[in-house]
């Protein structure tokens, strides 16, 4: 079984591309910051995704870089991490508070130092939503006369426009997400619970090159389908019922999410309306992206769509959010977006509909080209109706 990877070169040109933007922003240090859950930065520059504790990836002007992380994974790291600088810090420790009585940690100040940053004034944080108080609370009483300053923005720079290789991963997410589809089609039946739907999905994904699900893989039924966001549940899907798939798979650090409504049965009129209005939506949004068109433009023509077809009250959020590491991650579309879409930015055209006992997902993900949007996934965009 062939899995795309991003090659070490790939990796050390973005710890220089990092390096220049630190440099251009007037920082001494880039910090950026991971939780087991949203990894993207730290395995952005070095692979590792840290597991139980956070993790922190240091880059200097000059393009040195360390790997911080607690203190209970540094064979797994030494292992896994691209950056071998690798640093101990009790900062990152796990949230079940350890103090690790005996051991020796290393510091922000001696790992800063070894990438040549000495008594460092400014102090970028890359993933500053994630950063936890105790990585601040360091950082403050190890340099107490720096100023701290959140850097996302350098984030969200490098990771919107992606390289062949993470297209590649990302494209090879999406056709696993589909094999999922197809097994979850080929064996649902009224009668089982949604976890137990989970069951063949993370079969799929696993036999097929996933490395891990890229988000909680959705099998909402009924009542439960009228979540934006959601796990599933022990309920027991019914016949009648419309299903909210939305599966995915994680692939070399690069995640996809597949979206398409299900009926256990012949659909309602009122299910088939919204269904269909839904798919409509989903469609004509795709023929919207392209190169040079505001972003904000799609998502007030999306919104608009909604309000002239008399479909307000079924509106939430969309059209579209940002798509690579993490399912959902920036540049959001949305009224106020004010960015220019480019060439091989990549997004989910994410499509939630939902009224007073059912909702439904059209999603599928792809990326900007000059004269459109390349989709990595769209098999399933027809209506589904499992009559058996």
């Amino acid at each position: 079984m062939e899995i795309p990877k991003i090659s070490d070169k790939e990796y050390d040109e973005r710890k220089q591309r990092a390096a220049a933007l630190t440099a251009d922003a007037g920082y001494d240090v880039l910090l950026v910051n991971s939780t087991e859950a949203d990894y993207a930065n730290v395995r952005y520059f070095s692979d590792y995704w840290p597991i139980f504790e956070i993790a922190g990836v240091a880059i200097s002007p000059a393009g040195k870089a360390c790997t911080l992380i607690g203190l209970e994974s540094e064979n797994y790291a030494k292992d896994r991490s691209r950056i071998q600088n690798i640093h101990m810090l009790i900062e990152y420790r796990e949230s079940a508070d350890p103090q690790y009585p005996g051991s020796k940690p290393s510091s922000f100040k001696k790992a800063f130092e070894s990438i040549g940053v000495f008594n460092p004034k400014r102090i970028g944080i890359g993933g500053y939503l994630v950063t936890t108080a105790p990585v601040l609370d360091g950082l403050r009483k190890e340099f107490p006369g720096a100023e701290i300053i959140r850097a996302d923005d350098i984030m969200v720079k490098m990771r919107s426009i992606k390289s062949e290789a993470e297209i590649l991963c990302q494209k090879k997410a999406f056709e696993i997400s589909e094999i999922a589809i197809q097994a979850v089609l080929d064996k649902i039946q009224p009668g089982m619970t949604e976890l137990q739907v989970c069951g063949i999905v993370q079969q799929a994904i696993y036999m097929n090159g996933a490395e891990y699900e890229g988000m909680p893989q959705y099998v909402l039924s009924g009542p439960n389908s009228r979540h934006a966001i959601s796990r599933p549940t022990h309920r027991t899907i019914k016949k009648g019922d419309l299903v909210q798939l939305n599966l995915s798979a994680l692939v070399s650090g690069y995640s996809s999410g597949v979206g398409v409504p299900v009926c256990m049965g012949k659909m309602t009129p009122k299910m088939y309306d919204l269904v269909n209005f839904g798919l409509e939506v989903h469609n004509a949004t795709i023929e919207k992206l392209k190169a040079g068109i505001v972003a904000g433009d799609v998502a007030k023509w999306h919104y608009n769509y909604f309000v002239e077809n008399g479909r307000a009250d079924n509106f939430l959020y969309g059209p579209c959010h940002g798509l690579g590491m993490i399912e959902v991650e920036p540049p959001w579309m949305e009224t106020s977006s004010e960015y220019l879409l480019e060439e091989n930015m990549t997004f989910q055209v994410d499509s939630f509909f939902y009224s007073d006992d059912f909702g439904l997902r059209w999603e599928n993900g792809g990326r900007i080209t000059s004269d459109g949007f390349e989709l990595f996934s769209g098999k399933f965009r027809h209506i589904i109706e499992l009559e058996g």
